[in-house]
């Protein structure tokens, strides 16, 4: 009797983070197997204020609306609903209306969940959440949770224990939410945690006392800071940054919260620029794309509007050796994986209609929507997913909380009259200083500094001279060569040349 053969054991994908830190713009990618899954884009000038705490001023109350605008210092007016306050402990007050709770000029302490996007101010909520490496310390809300994705019974027994107790002794109040990182980790670790969130939070409660209303109370981490925070796990195998400086501060907070994985922060100081060696600029490019090619031959079609986002799904010329079903069935399967992926990278949210090409075969309707459950499954921000329709058409929700990457890299297009898409001024600069550094680095180490020629658009040329003047000119001195700037009149707005000179 011939032995059984052995089970193929899941090989662990390579998990990479990269962050390039330029001039004035900070980005986050995060990788699996060489391919790209997220971004993230931090500009100086227009950071997210999500995570972000604000001594507000309540403007108004809409009694009709159960909400209020609230003036926290941004540019518009916040929106706070009576959802999103915290729930009084006592009955009367809980089923309270939110003009019995709110005025206008109350103060009020709120954090911003989701940045202003549009025409709509952001959104804001009073249950405070401040995060750390391994926890959620939620100062008004008492209970306690444990992260879905920590899936082992005694695991989420112990930690549960663990927490209830720590918090007994700290003397602590409020609530805990347990992060996945925290699945395995000693309970010294998550009760320094537990200090440390409650230092900050005495912290914020001083300095609401002191400081005028719309003001700043407590801001998020930079970007590097949270991407390590939030996404630095055992199963991490690098996290390569291009900056020196940024290298050094991720470096601390790594010695500080997770020494263990101190060594896989690296300082990237490669020939080519990191994203470029890693083919993160591409991707970012055909992610601006509504055209998404599929490896059978299919595509999508993915449109993103004031109301929703819509995604179809074409066979292409993909006509498959079997029989029609099977080629749909196919197709489909390959589409739900993608587009979860998609969603992710394309950071689209809110109401996302996805029409899948038509299926009669009840079985195959079902394969498709657990792929795509299954695909989902991996995305950090929250989604529900519905049926598919008589007409093959899937409902699905995502959470938004900042804006999507094609509302952040491009503005409507004033030709075409906001019909189509193109990158904005900032963005194209952003993408002129990494060419420049690009064009520098692949000089022969033995030549002299070279002379730089960029020839673009008249109006990228007179923001390079205005708003940008500065951190040209800081480019320059770093790299240690002229930059000369030339308007070319016949050029597009996202055209640029750089000339060796």
């Amino acid at each position: 009797m011939s032995a059984a053969a052995p089970q193929r054991q899941a090989v662990s994908p390579r998990i990479e983070i990269l962050v390039n830190a330029g001039l004035g713009e900070t980005r986050a990618a995060q990788i699996e197997n060489g391919i790209l899954q997220d971004i993230h884009v931090q500009r100086d000038a227009t950071a997210s204020a999500v995570g972000n705490i604000y001594l507000g001023s309540v403007q108004r109350v809409l009694a009709g609306m159960q909400a209020a605008f609230v003036d926290v210092g941004l540019a518009r007016a916040a929106f706070l609903q009576l959802a999103d306050m915290v729930r009084p402990s006592d009955a009367a007050t809980a089923r309270s209306r939110i003009e019995q709770r709110l005025v206008a000029q109350d103060r009020v302490l709120v954090q911003v969940t989701r940045d202003a996007m549009g025409t709509k101010g952001a959104r804001l909520t009073t249950d405070l959440a401040l995060p750390s490496r391994f926890l959620v310390y939620m100062p008004y809300t008492p209970r306690i949770g444990i992260s879905a994705r920590i899936e082992a019974d005694g695991e989420r027994a112990r930690l549960h224990e663990g927490i209830t107790r720590l918090r007994e002794e700290l003397g602590l109040t409020g609530g805990f939410i347990v992060r996945t990182v925290a699945d395995g980790c000693d309970l010294a670790a998550i009760a320094a945690d537990m200090r440390f969130l409650a230092a900050v939070w005495a912290d914020i409660q001083t300095s609401a006392k002191r400081v005028p209303v719309e003001t700043l109370v407590y801001g998020n981490l930079p970007l590097p800071i949270r991407m390590l925070r939030d996404l630095l796990t055992p199963e991490v195998d690098a996290v390569l940054i291009d900056d020196h400086s940024a290298w050094q501060d991720m470096r601390a907070f790594t010695a500080r919260f997770a020494p263990e994985l101190a060594d896989r922060v690296l300082l990237h100081d490669g020939p080519a620029p990191l994203f470029s060696q890693y083919g993160i600029e591409d991707a970012i490019e055909r992610a601006l794309q509504p055209q998404v090619p599929l490896k059978s031959g299919g595509f999508l079609v993915i449109e993103q509007t004031e109301a929703m986002v819509t995604v179809d799904v074409n066979t292409g010329g993909f006509v498959g050796t079997r029989s029609l079903e099977q080629t749909v069935l196919r197709t489909n399967l390959e589409a739900a994986q993608t587009i979860a992926r998609q969603l992710r990278l394309r950071n689209l949210g809110g109401i996302i209609v996805i029409d899948f090409i038509d299926m009669v075969d009840a079985g195959h309707k079902t394969q498709v929507l657990d792929q795509l459950t299954r695909a989902l499954a991996a995305d950090p921000a929250k989604t529900t997913l519905g049926g598919i329709s008589a007409l093959g058409l899937v409902e699905v929700t995502r959470k938004r909380t900042r804006e999507s990457l094609e509302q952040l890299l491009c503005a409507p297009c004033p030709t075409c009259q906001g019909r189509g898409q193109l990158k904005t001024p900032e963005t194209v600069i952003f993408e002129l200083f990494r060419e420049i550094t690009r064009r520098h680095s692949q000089r022969p180490v033995d030549m002299a500094a070279e002379r730089l020629l960029i020839l673009a658009a008249p109006d990228t040329v007179d923001e390079l001279l205005d708003a940008q003047a500065a951190p040209l000119a800081e480019l320059s001195q770093r790299l240690g060569c002229d930059i000369q700037l030339q308007a070319e009149t016949l050029y597009g707005p996202e055209q640029f040349d750089v000339v060796v000179l």
